[in-house]
């Protein structure tokens, strides 16, 4: 074994400890799965591509509207360790939050190596201000606004936090310390420098006060994500909400369905009974 970098683990043992993808076998399916569900989705419901919260090429959402007018709005960051995904395949889990009355945007951002991380939380921090300045516009309340991600989106749902006008937060298997993404290979394209990942990494800014939030991971995900998340949690002084039976992708499938765990998270999130 090499020199340990990070909690006893060399190089080598780090790479493994966030490689989401290697960790699940049946990815590449999966993966394949939901872009097909989401295509169908598409198809099936009219709702607004590409609006532009931004000048960017990649600064752009989707929006879902509710079936009753007023509805909150649920704002979505993919996943994709900021530098893979688009907005498209995330489609099929806003069958879910349409479902329970929700509006549903998905946010798109600009990817590393293009963006760093303080440009990409800058995108995201400007779609949810555009969120609130527009969502009457399509039949939504700005004022019931809840943002979550899965991923590095739930890395970028805990940085907005503090962004006037947001109601509440669900984070999903997300990244709160980014000191093991420095030292692995994800920062081969992220780049961030022990500065930055310090700067922006939430679990090192946990604000005193804030709106609601959930902090979620499956109970089958790689050990790190879940401790991120358990140390987040702990942070913030929430009970974490770990899902048995779940892997880093298969979590979604508890959002994706109405009565999922996620759901209902996000229900309750919005005071709403279950």
């Amino acid at each position: 074994m090499s020199e340990a970098i990070y909690r006893g683990m060399d190089r080598r043992a780090l790479d493994a400890a966030y490689n989401n993808r290697n960790a699940v076998p049946d990815y590449a399916a999966i993966a394949a799965d939901r872009v097909a569900r989401s295509d169908q989705f598409r198809r099936s419901r009219p709702f607004h591509a590409d609006l532009r919260y931004g000048g960017g090429a990649r600064e752009r959402l989707d929006f879902f509207p509710a079936a009753q007018p007023g509805a909150p709005v649920l704002a979505f960051i993919h996943g994709g360790y900021w530098q893979l995904n688009d907005k498209e395949p995330s489609s099929f889990l806003a069958a879910g939050p349409l479902a329970r009355g929700f509006s549903v945007a998905l946010i798109e951002y600009t990817l590393a190596p293009d963006a760093d991380i303080a440009g990409i939380t800058g995108e995201v921090g400007r779609a949810v201000d555009w969120l609130v300045a527009h969502a009457q516009e399509y039949g939504s309340d700005p004022a019931r606004l809840y943002v979550s991600g899965h991923s590095a989106g739930g890395h970028l749902t805990a940085m907005m936090l503090g962004r006037p006008g947001v109601a509440g937060a669900l984070a999903i298997s997300g990244l709160f310390d980014l000191e093991p993404i420095r030292l692995c290979y994800l920062n081969d394209k992220l780049r961030l420098t022990e500065a930055s990942a310090q700067a922006h990494s939430p679990l090192r800014h946990v604000p005193s006060r804030h709106p609601p939030i959930a902090v979620a991971a499956g109970a089958a995900e790689l050990p790190e994500l879940v401790r991120q998340s358990y140390e987040y949690a702990a942070a913030l002084s929430v009970p974490p909400l770990l899902l048995a039976g779940h892997d880093h992708f298969s979590i979604l499938e508890e959002l994706a369905s109405p009565d999922g765990a996620l759901c209902r998270a996000l229900d309750a999130l919005a005071g709403r009974k279950l």
